[in-house]
């Protein structure tokens, strides 16, 4: 099975929108992660997190992260047709903001293949 960096985007962070969202939504929000998850269970290596501030180091320059990546998960499908699949009604899709999820398929490090 080939596995997936899966992220979740929004126009607003991760740490607003759990700050904006009552109790109420929060545990609204969690049961519709944990549908998905139940339904995604064989696909999932690791359900993820929220993340938030980041940064980018580059040869001549270091600068703030993407504000936009709110969260990631590790999902396994045999391709990333299957992961799209998988992921048209995920509930990040349904969060305030124009939300988006980006899959990334891993590929084999040269030299570590047993």
């Amino acid at each position: 099975m080939k596995k997936f960096l899966v992220l979740y985007k929004s126009s607003i962070p991760a740490s607003e929108m759990m700050a904006r969202a009552t109790a109420e939504q929060m545990q609204s929000g969690m049961e519709d992660w944990n549908r998905w998850a139940a339904i995604a269970t064989n696909a999932i290596v690791d359900l993820g997190s929220p993340v938030g501030g980041s940064g980018t180091v580059g040869a001549a320059m270091v600068t703030s992260g993407d504000p936009e990546i709110t969260g990631f998960s590790i999902l396994q499908a045999e391709s990333l047709a299957a992961v799209m699949k998988l992921l048209e009604d995920h509930p990040h899709l349904k969060t305030p903001g124009a939300s988006s999820i980006t899959a990334i398929e891993f590929l084999p490090m040269p030299g570590t293949e047993p």
